[in-house]
């Protein structure tokens, strides 16, 4: 198995871009070219593709071409033998840092014997961990890359335990622990063993239903006994965390904490999808029209 040697951010804008990428999905035709996302692990970017060439998902191809918002490839070669986890795009933080965050928010706010207990019954299982650390956040949306979903869990936490603070929220801890536990489902709604996809169970039920499966199973195998009111609002928050029905929650926010959660959520969802805009695009200009945020910027 061969290994990757040159990287998307080791090649500069308008330099000879010689390398290997993953087609991570088809977006749109171009006359007679087709827009690909190609992918490393250092990040991803458009590329136009001859129309009869017809690659897979999932392949990676060699292409020779300069550098710019869009690669206009006029003839690649199909390799094989790759190592995936050059290709797929990973979080640029070292994930130990990041879970390290997390767990100083986590020993400050989620402080009562109910939420230690319901925290630990995730936290400090070994499989749980080792498959949040490696979750996506998205497939397209935000955090769409290995290791996205612990860095928007950590950036929620962090923004959801500020707005508690600064409008002195009655219930604090209730707020901080469903914002850890609010995307758990993603880890079995999204599949990140290769291209980003939705798998079957995220298809049909999405991560709000299955991270309420995943917390009725822990309440149901942790042996202590939770307050009715604890299990409603930690259930609450994270069923109503999209703040809206049109937005995808079962039910719209009606709760203090679930309204903080689902600010921080789309606070941090957004900026991560600005973020991602400013790599791919030149200071000082109009960006492409971005459907995730329905406008283009000025950088």
């Amino acid at each position: 198995m061969s290994h990757k040697k040159v990287f998307l951010q080791d090649i500069k804008e308008n330099h000879n871009l010689k390398t290997s990428l993953m087609i991570m999905k088809r977006l749109y035709k171009d006359g007679d070219k087709v827009v690909y996302m190609l992918s490393d692990k250092s990040g991803q970017i458009k590329a136009k593709l001859p129309a009869k060439s017809k690659p897979e998902i999932g392949q990676v191809i060699e292409i020779d071409c300069k550098k710019e918002i869009v690669l206009d490839v006029s003839s690649f070669k199909i390799t094989t033998n790759s190592n995936l986890e050059d290709y797929l795009p990973t979080v640029k933080r070292p994930i130990e840092d990041i879970m390290i965050d997390i767990e100083e928010i986590s020993k400050e706010c989620i402080t009562s014997q109910e939420g230690i207990s319901l925290n630990d019954y995730f936290f400090k299982d070994e499989e749980f961990i080792k498959k949040f650390k490696q979750a996506i956040g998205g497939v397209s949306m935000h955090h769409n890359y290995i290791g996205g979903l612990a860095e928007h869990t950590l950036n929620v936490m962090y923004l959801t335990k500020v707005l508690c603070d600064r409008y002195d929220c009655k219930r604090r801890e209730i707020a901080v622990l469903s914002a850890k536990l609010h995307d758990i489902g993603k880890m079995y709604e999204l599949d990140y063993n290769g291209p980003f996809k939705y798998t079957l169970q995220g298809e049909l039920e999405g991560h709000i239903s299955i991270g309420i499966q995943l917390i009725d199973r822990a309440l149901n195998n942790i042996d202590n006994t939770f307050s009715e009111d604890f299990i409603r609002r930690i259930k609450g928050c994270i069923i109503q965390h999209h703040g809206k029905v049109e937005y995808g929650s079962p039910r719209a926010a009606n709760m203090e904490e679930s309204f903080i959660l689902n600010y921080a959520d789309t606070v941090d969802a957004t900026m991560n999808k600005i973020a991602i805009i400013k790599e791919n695009s030149e200071s000082g200009r109009w960006s492409d029209y971005d459907r995730r945020i329905e406008t283009k910027l000025y950088l």
